[in-house]
């Protein structure tokens, strides 16, 4: 064998076994991993808990003012890369349902000021609250990773939590199935 096809067979083995193990983890992976299964059922939901804060108009914003509604609450950044693809599909979300009774509320944990938040809400079109974490709006909920979006039934408790960018198909399908519930 060559040198040159000793070197290829170097790197092309690592990249092999990665790949058998991707696969492997996809097939086996967790349900929440695809956002799939629906929303929980009525009756294994907890309460979101209550919080306020100010949205970046300086309104005040709680999540009890909200009772009724069905409520998507998604923390993320400007500079988070999953953030940005889904805000798109939040957006049309939010224009498409807000009539019908849905709520959602962008919880910004961006460290470097209101201004770069502004920005990012003008450039992408929001039409919802943004809220800005100074007072790390209901601690428990606060996510180790971003974006994390928190489906919420409209007498206040959680029906879903997506960990990572969520697909539009999938909150509409959810939003539909708690905006059909009464």
């Amino acid at each position: 064998m060559s040198d040159r096809m000793r070197k290829l067979d170097k790197v092309l083995k690592p990249l092999g076994a990665l790949a058998v193990i991707g696969v492997l983890f996809l097939a086996f992976a967790p349900e929440s991993i695809w956002h799939g299964g629906g929303v929980a059922p009525a009756t294994e939901r907890k309460a979101f808990g209550d919080f306020v804060s100010q949205d970046l108009n300086g309104a005040t914003w709680s999540l009890s003012q909200q009772q009724g509604r069905v409520v998507v609450v998604n923390y993320w950044a400007t500079w988070c890369p999953p953030c940005r693809a889904e805000t798109p599909a939040l957006v049309r979300v939010a224009n498409e349902y807000k009539a019908r009774g849905l709520e959602i509320v962008g919880i910004s944990l961006d460290e470097d000021g209101e201004e770069v938040v502004r920005d990012f809400v003008r450039e992408y079109g929001v039409p919802y609250p943004i809220l800005i974490s100074r007072e790390r709006a209901n601690m428990t909920m606060i996510p180790r990773t971003i974006p994390v979006t928190i489906l919420v039934d409209r007498q206040g408790r959680i029906a879903k939590r997506y960990e990572g960018a969520v697909s539009e198909s999938t909150l509409r399908r959810d939003v539909e199935e708690l905006l059909a519930e009464k």
